[in-house]
């Protein structure tokens, strides 16, 4: 009877041992429990005494993201809608209009209408203004207003919008539609093929070789691979990409956590399309994660030659986690690092600036790894490729005209006030140029750049210390000369920004395939690709 009774007592006592003998959180169990006990019980406190009406659900969202924003942008917390429509994203479906949307406070703006879609066959155009969505007022709606748009496939949604000051009301009939992950491929010329891979889902890698295959049978002995713009995706999918360029075995990243079980290498586990066919890599500044694992470990490997300019940086790894009620964190879990053995995470969100923004790893501060031939190449700040490409980079002033949507917005009207017909004899003419310039001033665009917000903290420091007429003189003249920069900056970018334009334009009337197709003979990174692949004697020089 005892010595049941020891046992009783003695198992569980031992798989408390070894609970905490071997989680993670082990010396952090007791504190993680008391935070919890007190928030809890503050929570429960805040929506029974409040002197107003509480939305608990509301608070808990709040909370969550407050606390989720003091780690790092891509650790994030998913309702149940969120689930569903990360799940679509990986999987390359979606059940909806068939239109790219972009959620404003009281407004859904089409972006883009996918050709041949619902959206499209209903006329509906980039830049129109959704503002009801059956009975709903989009303005009132407090999620993503987004969600309004997907529904089972057949089913009929009543949309009101906005077009040049006019408001129209249409039905549309939801329908299937498969994202692509390669939207385009084609043939340069008679040697060379050029492959559009724009994210990285579940058919990621079974595209692009499908692409590829069909290209050799067109003649392709080059090969060009557009990952600009492709904000990444899967990480399998990124080692089955460059599995089709290497042998089969080889080292394509390794992950490194504080928990032992996500420290993973992750080698080619197929036989490859063709290691030996010449091939470039067009990377940018919006080229992340997947993307900079593909570009990196081919970079590493000396496999391709990689163009365009630095990419973006995420060296982060996140890995979906099940909660409760059907919703999921995903969340931060490890480091990636190319096989050269470099990290190129470029923002550090663990020590931020004063104003609580990640700081930016400084290049005197990069790390020098060794590629399979000897080339140096760095960590720190994305992945720098080999040939930089000229006016391909965005400035501050072009950046922030962008996210103005100054671009997208001009090009609305330029397409309400002019025909194009040709594509391949498209150009933005200078006349054209000076009318955006001049819709940016009419805008009450204001861009205030970061020398002009530290010579504002610094007035503002002298008037504190008494120190402001000592310094008003030169203060005065250093604000004068900004202003003289800030009124040439826009002709100073005219090249990055009419290329911007053009292709926004292009894509009212031509949609997304005959921008690619304009790109063949057009786009300035292509044709630093075709110099390189059309002389192979710089092409092997760069990669030795």
């Amino acid at each position: 009877m005892r010595k049941q009774l020891r046992n009783k007592i003695l198992f569980p006592a031992i798989a408390v041992l070894i609970f905490f003998g071997t989680t993670a959180f082990k010396n952090d169990f007791f504190e993680i429990a008391k935070q919890i006990e007190i928030f809890t019980t503050l929570f429960k406190e805040i929506n029974m005494n409040y002197v107003d009406d509480t939305n608990p659900g509301s608070l808990m969202n709040t909370a969550i993201k407050s606390m989720l924003d003091d780690l790092d942008p891509y650790t994030q917390f998913y309702n149940e809608q969120d689930v569903e429509a990360s799940r679509i994203n990986n999987a390359g479906d979606y059940t909806g209009i068939g239109a790219k949307v972009l959620t404003l406070k009281d407004k859904l703006v089409i972006v883009e209408p996918y050709q041949n879609y619902a959206a499209d066959k209903a006329g509906l155009k980039a830049g129109d203004e959704i503002i009801q969505v059956d009975k709903v007022i989009v303005a009132d709606f407090k999620d993503d207003a987004a969600n309004l748009l997907q529904g089972a496939a057949g089913t009929e949604v009543s949309i009101t919008y906005k077009r040049q000051g006019k408001t129209n009301t249409v039905k549309i009939i939801r329908e299937s539609l498969e994202i692509k992950a390669v939207p385009h491929y084609a043939m340069i010329d008679k040697e060379t093929g050029y492959v559009v891979l724009r994210k990285f889902n579940a058919k990621a890698s079974s595209e692009t070789i499908r692409a590829i295959k069909a290209l050799k049978n067109q003649g392709a002995t080059k090969l060009i691979l557009d990952l600009r713009g492709n904000p990444g995706g899967l990480l399998h999918e990124a080692v089955n990409v460059t599995n089709i360029f290497v042998p089969k075995d080889q080292l394509v990243v390794t992950t490194k956590s504080k928990v032992k079980k996500y420290n993973k290498t992750y080698h080619t586990k197929r036989e490859p399309i063709d290691t030996e066919i010449p091939l470039v890599v067009l990377i940018d500044g919006s080229s992340a994660s997947a993307s900079e694992i593909v570009s990196g470990a081919l970079q590493d490997m000396d496999r391709a030659v990689v163009v365009g300019t630095r990419s973006f940086g995420k060296g982060l790894v996140q890995r979906p986690k099940p909660l409760t009620y059907g919703t999921q964190m995903k969340i931060t879990i490890s480091r990636y690092y190319t096989p050269s053995g470099r990290c190129i995470q470029a923002l550090d969100y663990w020590n931020r600036d004063e104003n609580g923004k990640a700081t930016r790893t400084k290049q005197e501060n990069y790390n020098a790894f060794k590629t399979k031939n000897g080339r140096n190449v760095f960590d720190g700040g994305g992945v720098q490729p080999d040939i930089e490409v000229e006016f391909a980079k965005q400035t501050p002033i072009t950046k922030a005209i962008s996210n103005e949507n100054l671009v997208f917005n001009y090009a609305t009207n330029y397409y309400y006030n002019n025909n194009v017909d040709d594509l391949k004899t498209f150009e933005l003419s200078d006349s054209d140029f000076k009318k955006f310039k001049n819709y940016i001033k009419t805008s009450g665009f204001n861009f205030e750049t970061k020398t002009e917000k530290a010579l504002t903290n610094a007035i503002n420091v002298a008037k504190e210390e008494e120190l402001e007429s000592a310094i008003k003189s030169e203060f005065n003249d250093l604000n004068k000369a900004l202003m003289t920069y800030k009124s040439n900056a826009i002709d100073g970018n005219k090249t990055q920004l009419k290329t911007l334009l053009t292709a926004e334009i292009i894509k009212r009337y031509f949609y997304s395939e005959g921008l690619y197709t304009y790109y063949l003979t057009h786009n300035n990174e292509i044709k630093k690709a075709m110099n390189i692949l059309n002389d192979p004697t710089q092409y092997a020089s760069i990669l030795r």
